[in-house]
């Protein structure tokens, strides 16, 4: 097989899921929350290091995220809640810590709360990853009340046991794999779990950090991702995630792009938008998981 987890398949070539609620494109509003500790080196930068020599602190690049937290994040969710929008909290847990009166505004707003790892660092950095997922977990369980079954590493990061940490420690679908427009049952020695879609296209951390485009690309790439889905016909139902990070999306002059991206969507009568444990319940519903009958 390609990989060891999801058997490789032509998408659609099981048939076309249902619709959800009549609509047959799922939008999931995927905001990152992340803590990037003061102390530590930032896990990306805006402005290169002096002379080429990492320092600590990094003034400047811890700066340029804390903005998104100070002012994007507030930014971000007035638009969407201007709009009776919500979606998929992402966060580091230690920002419930760090950062408490944004974990407040995202639970009061009704957004789910999505385990992200401890701080910003890749699993495979760490030197026990089931003791960070389970102390991730523990904390955003404890504060928000919520189950916490969905999961994004840092950086979408694995090792080769992470899938199997993750269902021990009750997540039940996870976001890494972006492999797909759609959900598919992944592999565990554990027993299934969901891998449900995610995006780097669609993301701004490739269209802004890493390739420095205009301000209206992500706008204009949505645009013509729509295009392309009418182009294909409506009888297929896909997932479409907007990733996002507050430190890029939420800088005025893109914030004015992603409010004119959540018009585009709503203005259209086939979208609904959704959160993890809403496409996970309506992907399990409609294909249950292996060994078990409708």
């Amino acid at each position: 097989m390609s990989n060891p987890r999801i058997p490789f398949q032509i998408s659609g070539a099981s048939g076309h899921l249902p619709k959800l609620n009549g609509r047959s494109l799922l939008v999931h509003v995927a905001l990152n929350v992340e803590h990037w500790p003061f102390e530590r080196a930032m896990p990306r930068t805006v402005l290169p290091p002096p002379h080429g020599k990492a320092v600590s602190p990094d003034v400047p690049n811890f700066s340029w995220v804390e903005y998104g937290l100070r002012a994007g994040m507030p930014r971000i969710l007035d638009m969407m809640r201007a709009r009776g929008l919500t979606g998929g909290a992402l966060l580091n847990a230690s920002v419930v810590q760090t950062y408490p009166q944004l974990a407040e505004l995202l639970l009061a707003d009704g957004w789910e709360f999505v385990g992200h790892g401890l701080t910003q660092r890749a699993l495979s950095l760490e030197p026990d990853e089931e003791a960070i997922i389970a102390q991730s977990l523990q904390i955003l369980r404890d504060f928000s009340g919520q189950k916490v079954r969905a999961w994004l590493g840092p950086g979408l990061a694995e090792t080769t046991e992470t899938p199997e940490a993750l269902k021990r420690n009750g997540i039940d679908c996870v976001h890494d794999w972006a492999l797909d427009d759609v959900p598919h049952w992944m592999t565990t020695s554990h027993g299934p779990m969901i891998a449900l879609p995610y995006s780097l296209d669609m993301n701004d951390v490739p269209i802004y950090a890493i390739g420095n485009e205009p301000s209206s690309a992500m706008y204009d790439r949505l645009a013509d991702t729509l295009a392309q889905f009418d182009a294909e016909g409506s009888s297929a139902v896909r997932v479409l995630t907007l990733a996002l990070h507050p430190h890029l999306i939420g800088v005025p002059h893109r914030a004015l792009y992603f409010g004119r991206m959540l018009d585009l969507l709503l203005a259209r009568d086939d979208v609904v938008f959704v959160n993890s444990s809403q496409m996970a319940g309506w992907f399990s519903a409609a294909r249950p998981q292996p060994g078990t009958s409708a």
